[in-house]
């Protein structure tokens, strides 16, 4: 199911291809799963605004965002950036998903950029680094989306916890919040 925001984001309530993908990861993921999923969903939403919601754009964009931060749930890692990026790689050649392995391992790999990303297949690149800051700082940065269409979005996929997950994952990984933090913010912030 389709819709249009009253903001002018489109909104897609149902991804059977983002579901397929993700369901793979339902146990290991475990109770952080609802979060991580509705996460996803804002963050493709965002990135597609972005594009236009270009039709031959949103395979990747579904992709790349589903194993985005996937890596802090299969190797317990806080500089999951590269983890993430082999299991999204390796799923994409195993499952015959058929995406530049290039651009896919991009995607991911600069989606935490602090400063525009100016390398090839720009427009893909920065619409998913754009959506996941959107996401990431609960709509703090807006990136030119208003904070009513940012408050429609998270309505459709409420948040359940996910923030609070990473939280917990950076203490659980890190030894102290403290330490976790400054793990996360070496191990994946690019500028």
């Amino acid at each position: 199911m389709e819709s249009r925001l009253m903001s002018g984001i489109t909104l897609k309530l149902e991804r059977p291809y983002v579901e397929e993908l993700l369901n793979r990861y339902e146990d290991l993921i475990g109770k952080d799963f609802p979060g991580y999923r509705n996460h996803i969903y804002r963050a493709i939403t965002y990135a597609m605004h972005f594009l236009g919601n270009a039709v031959e754009h949103e395979r990747l964009v579904e992709t790349a965002f589903v194993y985005h931060d996937i890596g802090l749930w299969t190797d317990h890692e806080l500089a999951y950036l590269e983890p993430s990026e082999a299991v999204a790689i390796a799923d994409n050649q195993k499952l015959g998903l058929g995406l530049d392995p290039d651009l896919l391992r991009d995607a991911i790999h600069w989606h935490h950029k602090i400063f525009p990303y100016t390398g090839p297949h720009r427009d893909i690149i920065e619409a998913c680094r754009k959506a996941d800051w959107i996401d990431a700082s609960k709509g703090m940065l807006r990136k030119g989306i208003s904070r009513a269409a940012i408050r429609e979005v998270e309505a459709a996929f409420p948040n359940l916890g996910f923030h609070n997950s990473l939280m917990r994952l950076a203490k659980d990984y890190g030894g102290s919040t403290l330490v976790g933090a400054i793990k996360v913010t070496v191990g994946i912030v690019r500028l």
